[in-house]
C-alpha cells in the first residue's frame, strides 16, 4: 500500500508540473529568409538575413527551454530552390539545444512555405492523439504550397488529446507576401489549437515571443528554488504564524 501510494503520488506530481510536454519547433528556411533583416527601415537591412537574425536569438533562448522539456525540429524549405520539401531534423530530445543549433545552422534558405504540411508532420511526431504536446511554428511568411492551416488546425482540434500551436510571423515592417486572408488563416492555425499568433519585428520581439511559446516563464527565468527549510522544534503543524515557513519532518 506505501509503495502504491508513493508512486500515485510521484505521478500526480509530474501531471502537475509546468511546460514538461514535449515540443517541435516548425522552423522557416524559405528562400524570403534570406531576405535582409527585419526588411526595409530595420537596423539590420543590407548587413544581416533574417535566418542569421533568427539564429541568434535561438542560441540564446534555447539552453534555457530545453532544461524543462524535450525539445525537436522540423524544418521547410531548405536546400532546393522553389521546392515544398518538409525535413524531421530531430524528435523531442532531452537537452536538445546544441543539436537543434547545429541543424539551423547549418539550414540554407531556398524552397517554399508548405506550413501546413510542415505542422502536420509536427504534430504526428508528438503522437498527438494520445499524448499532450506543443508545436511552436516560426515563420516570416504564409502557406505557399497549397495547403490549409485552418482547415489543419480544425482537424487538430478534434483529433489531439491535448495540443497546443503557437505561430510566430516574422512580419516584415508589416508587409504581407501573398495577402492578409493568408494571415487570418495562420491565425486560425494557432487559436484552433489553444495557440497565439504573435509578431515579431525586432530581436527583442522575438525573444519575448519564443520565451512566451516555447519557453517557460515560471521555469525558465528563474533559478531551482532552494530546498525548504524544516520547522523549528515545537512548531507542529502551525506553519501560518510565521513558525518556520517549511515542511513538516
Amino acid at each position: 500500500m506505501m509503495t502504491l501510494g508513493t508512486a500515485g503520488a510521484k505521478a500526480e506530481t509530474r501531471t502537475e508540473t509546468p511546460c514538461t510536454e514535449d515540443a517541435m519547433i516548425v522552423f522557416d528556411a524559405s528562400g524570403s529568409m534570406s531576405g535582409n533583416g527585419w526588411g526595409y527601415g530595420s537596423e539590420t537591412r543590407g548587413m544581416v538575413s533574417r535566418i542569421d537574425k533568427v539564429r541568434a536569438t535561438f542560441a540564446k533562448i534555447l539552453p534555457k527551454v530545453t532544461r524543462t522539456r524535450r525539445v525537436g525540429l522540423i524544418t521547410y524549405g531548405p536546400g532546393v530552390w522553389n521546392q515544398c520539401n518538409v525535413r524531421l531534423d530531430l524528435p523531442p530530445t532531452a537537452n536538445a539545444a546544441a543539436q537543434i543549433m547545429a541543424a539551423i545552422n547549418g539550414l540554407s534558405p531556398a524552397g517554399r512555405t508548405p506550413l501546413t504540411a510542415a505542422v502536420a508532420r509536427a504534430a504526428e511526431v508528438l503522437d498527438y492523439r494520445i499524448k499532450p504536446g506543443l508545436v511552436v511554428v516560426v515563420t516570416d511568411g504564409e502557406e505557399t504550397c497549397g495547403g490549409s492551416p485552418c482547415a489543419l488546425g480544425e482537424k487538430l482540434r478534434r483529433d489531439a488529446a491535448q495540443l497546443t500551436i503557437h505561430v510566430i510571423g516574422l512580419r516584415v515592417k508589416g508587409y504581407t507576401w501573398t495577402g492578409e486572408q493568408s494571415v487570418v488563416e495562420t491565425k486560425c492555425l494557432a487559436e484552433r489549437n489553444r495557440g497565439l499568433y504573435l509578431t515579431a519585428e525586432t530581436e527583442e520581439e522575438l525573444m519575448q515571443a519564443l520565451e512566451k511559446t516555447l519557453g517557460c516563464p515560471i521555469v525558465s527565468r528563474l533559478e531551482p528554488y532552494p530546498p525548504a527549510p524544516r520547522p523549528s522544534p515545537g512548531c507542529g503543524a502551525n506553519l501560518a504564524a510565521g513558525c518556520g515557513g517549511g515542511r513538516s519532518p
